[in-house]
């Protein structure tokens, strides 16, 4: 069937009373970011409800993808729009609809009105019956169900008509920008996007930073993450990403500390300076893709040492998942296959026999004092070379 508009659904928005028409905007300009290039669209909100309506052709299942992709939209509904709002408008355009989108092929229907213009003469129920009388009389084979049908035929009568009979699932949460801003600590692995895109949907712009290692990770490695940030930003929009030289920072780490505290001390440095970023770049939180449990450097009493040195909020999604959850994720957002490339990071590359799982805040402190004398130059260097890339999903 040739689909010229789409009604956009929401949920949560709903909620939020005199502020909804704020959301409701953020939803529409993130709406036209996604969908611009594609086709020539007209936006407008009326009612509950936001309509996109082409203007000239498209591709269809590129305009559909691309919304499935908006924070903030629950439904897409592919509609046929009818201007007259009168019965025997609404009973053609739903006998025309039916020919065109089921054919003459056995199935069984139910009529649902949604009668938003009180002027309108009929009740609802009246619609449905007399709309569901004509359908009948058209197409033999179909049978009415009002429990269980295979197509559930809605009409929403407002200012102009509209019919449809599929409601296409959305990204679900909120509009990206409805909710600040955070940084994303974003490494080469599978949980760190996954944490971003979680984030995201709760209507969070994203910047990320990312923590090389050269030589001893290799520009493969570093395009990996440039490559992970492009995926997750064509849910989050586009990404303000932070490379960050920490070689020389790892190296004194390595020389200077127990080995055994190595992660610990590593990680300490790098949630420092992922929040002196966040500081300067208008961002309320870091966020990482740790997982209770999952690696020595993410036990309750490690995640207490690395907490330590921040002064703003830590969201960390993924906290209570099991690591198959997150793969879940990481496959439905596209992220998984680059995830495991197998490219080393600076996480990996320094990693110690055996780390510590318990470490003490105070001894911990206590071997950081062996950098005393490097430390401060090393910070500064490493926060002076930072290479900022743009990242914006083409595609």
């Amino acid at each position: 069937m040739d689909y010229k508009a789409f009604m956009i659904k929401y949920a949560e928005i709903g909620t939020k009373g005199k502020n909804r028409y704020v959301f409701e905007d953020v939803l529409c300009s993130r709406i036209k970011e996604h969908i611009d290039g594609l086709g020539d669209f007209a936006i407008r909100r009326e009612y509950g409800r936001i309509y996109i309506e082409a203007l000239a052709d498209f591709d269809y299942e590129d305009v559909v993808n691309e919304l499935k992709k908006v924070f903030g939209i629950v439904g897409i509904c592919p509609i046929v729009v009818e201007e007259k709002v009168e019965f025997d408008a609404i009973r053609d355009k739903s006998i025309e609809y039916m020919k065109e989108r089921y054919g003459n092929k056995e199935l069984t229907f139910k009529v649902y009105t949604r009668r938003a213009d009180k002027s309108f003469p009929m009740e609802s129920m009246e619609v449905n019956s007399e709309v569901g009388h004509y359908i009948l009389e058209q197409f033999p084979e179909y049978k009415v169900d009002v429990h269980n049908p295979d197509v559930m035929l809605t009409i929403e009568i407002r200012e102009r008509i509209y019919i449809y009979s599929e409601i296409i699932k959305g990204a679900g949460g909120l509009p990206v920008g409805t909710n600040g801003k955070a940084m994303l600590l974003l490494s080469g692995g599978i949980d760190s996007p996954v944490a971003g895109y979680m984030i995201s949907k709760r209507g969070v712009e994203l910047e990320a930073v990312y923590f090389n290692a050269p030589p001893y990770t290799s520009e493969r490695a570093k395009q990996k993450v440039i490559d992970l940030a492009k995926i997750v930003s064509g849910y989050s929009g586009p990404i303000k990403l932070h490379i960050v030289n920490f070689t020389d920072i790892q190296l004194a780490i390595y020389e200077k500390c127990p080995h055994d505290e190595l992660t610990i001390i590593m990680r300490r440095y790098m949630m420092r300076i992922a929040e002196h970023l966040a500081n300067n770049n208008g961002c309320h939180a870091l966020i990482t893709g740790e997982s209770i449990g999952q690696v020595a450097s993410q036990t309750m009493q490690s995640l207490y040492c690395t907490n330590e040195v921040c002064n703003i909020p830590v969201f960390r999604p993924c906290i209570g998942m099991d690591k198959q959850d997150i793969i879940d994720i990481s496959e439905m957002i596209d992220t998984y296959e680059t995830s495991i490339l197998p490219y080393e990071d600076c996480c990996t590359i320094f990693v110690a026999k055996h780390p510590v799982t318990k470490p003490n805040l105070d001894i911990i402190k206590r071997s950081e004092t062996k950098l005393d004398d490097v430390i401060e130059d090393l910070y500064n260097r490493a926060i002076e070379t930072i290479e900022v890339v743009y990242v914006k999903n083409e595609d």
